[in-house]
């Protein structure tokens, strides 16, 4: 059923942003954690991924909420140690919060893969409980290159896998 939603999800807001849902790739990382999925979910489903994981990264000089609350509509922007490709900062919004499912999805606005060739760069997370005291946070990250730039095959650098991961040893330390 999740999978299900997830399809129809991508596929209408790709319709929605003008993509073809063909044209959108996925990268999809999964990530076992030792503490109970309501426990995970009630830090990514709020504001605890940007108050209490993003700043925790090193390549990042800070966080901020430009709009909202943490519910959908949602609009934070981080800002990085300035890299060789020239990335300096990340702004999304927050398009997808399920509580039923424990599905969050955030939608790029600039940032990232967005200024060097991607028209569309989507970040979901999923928390599925796998036993009373340990869940899966998958992870999905889909985006669409512009035909210009096809040739050089731009890839997101959003720090999803940093992010797990820090998710994680923070789940599993406070649990």
């Amino acid at each position: 059923m999740l999978k299900q939603f997830s399809l129809v999800f991508f596929v209408l807001f790709a319709c929605y942003v003008g993509v073809n849902s063909r044209e959108l790739k996925d990268i999809t990382k999964e990530l076992e954690v030792n503490a109970p999925a309501c426990e995970a979910w009630e830090l990514y489903r709020n504001l605890g991924l940007i108050n209490i994981i993003v700043p925790k990264l090193t390549n990042v000089q800070s966080t901020q909420v430009l709009k909202g609350d943490g519910g959908v509509g949602t609009v934070a922007k981080t800002t990085f140690v300035p890299d060789e490709a020239g990335n300096s900062s990340y702004t999304e919004e927050f398009i997808v919060i399920d509580d039923q499912k424990r599905v969050k999805a955030a939608k790029a606005l600039e940032g990232d893969c967005l200024a060097f060739g991607c028209s569309v760069l989507i970040v979901e997370f999923d928390i599925k409980e796998k036993s009373q005291n340990s869940c899966i946070i998958k992870s999905i990250i889909s985006y669409a290159v512009k035909k210009e730039f096809e040739a050089k095959d731009p890839k997101p650098t959003v720090a999803v896998e940093a992010i797990t991961q820090a998710s994680k040893e923070y789940l599993e330390r406070n649990n």
